[in-house]
Formats: structure tokens, sequence, C-alpha cells
């Protein structure tokens, strides 16, 4: 194994991990919803997903069951989650629009934003927070921080 890639092919410095209840049915939201192409999945006899990887994009998502033994909880147990996943498209209102149709809920409706992007967020059937974004206008640290300020008064 002297040729073994320490990163493997196709992943980022940082790949999100979430866990969902009914992942197999997760699985097929984000294939409908997102696009997702699945790169594979580990299952055990039951049925429970104990872990599996899509391809968003040029990115890749891993997921799995809940764990509870495992501290490995859903949104749904734990009533939300701090963390929000944000995915960069081509037409963002397609692609809302799209979500929306197969299944996610509207967060905040897709608006142009302070910072360049025309962005919404949803919430997925599993209680996970997504924000998309296309990019409208290329803007510099500074000029963001100037609307970004604006904003606020």
């Amino acid at each position: 194994m002297k040729n073994l890639k320490t990163i493997p092919d196709g992943f980022h410095t940082l790949t999100p991990y979430i866990v969902v209840r009914d992942a197999a049915s997760a699985i097929a939201f984000y294939r409908e919803a997102f696009g997702a192409e699945e790169m594979y999945r580990l299952t055990e006899p039951g049925g429970k997903v104990g872990h599996a990887e899509l391809r968003i994009g040029n990115s890749l998502l891993m997921l799995a069951d809940e764990y509870p033994d495992f501290g490995a909880l859903s949104p749904q147990s734990i009533g939300g989650s701090p963390v929000k996943l944000h995915l960069s498209v081509d037409d963002v209102d397609d692609f809302f629009a799209h979500a929306i149709a197969a299944g996610a809920t509207i967060l905040r409706a897709v608006k142009d934003e302070f910072h360049g992007n025309r962005m919404g967020m949803l919430v997925d059937p599993y209680g996970h927070t997504w924000s998309i974004s296309t990019q409208i206008e290329q803007l510099t640290p500074e000029e963001m921080q100037r609307r970004f300020s604006a904003a606020f008064e």
C-alpha cells in the first residue's frame, strides 16, 4: 500500500456527516430533491443504514441512521440542529422549487442578499437546515461588510 492516498478521491478536507431517522428514506429524498448520486451504503440485516455516501454536485455527504448507544442522534431526536448545510447551485430558484416539491419546508424564501448571493433556506423532512444559493455578484469582503453594517443602521 505504498501508493495509498491519505485523502480518497472525491473527498474534500471537510465532509459533512449527518444522522437521520430512516436513512433509506432520506437517501431517496436527497436523490429526488438535490439530485444526489448514491455512491454506496452499508446496511444491517434488518435494514438499518450504518453508513452511506452521496455525491451532491462535486461534494460528498455522509449519513447514517440513528445509533443512540453511540451518541448518534438525529435532529428529530434532539429537537433541532445548530448546524446549517450550504449548497451552491447554478439556479437557486429552480433548485429550491424542486426541493420544496420533493418534501422540504421553506424556512426563508429565496431572495437577493447583501453578500452577493440569491439565497433561500429550507428544512428537509429529517430536520436538517439547508441554505441554497447562487452567486449573482462578486463582492470583496470589504463591500460585504459595508452592506452588512448598513443593514443594522
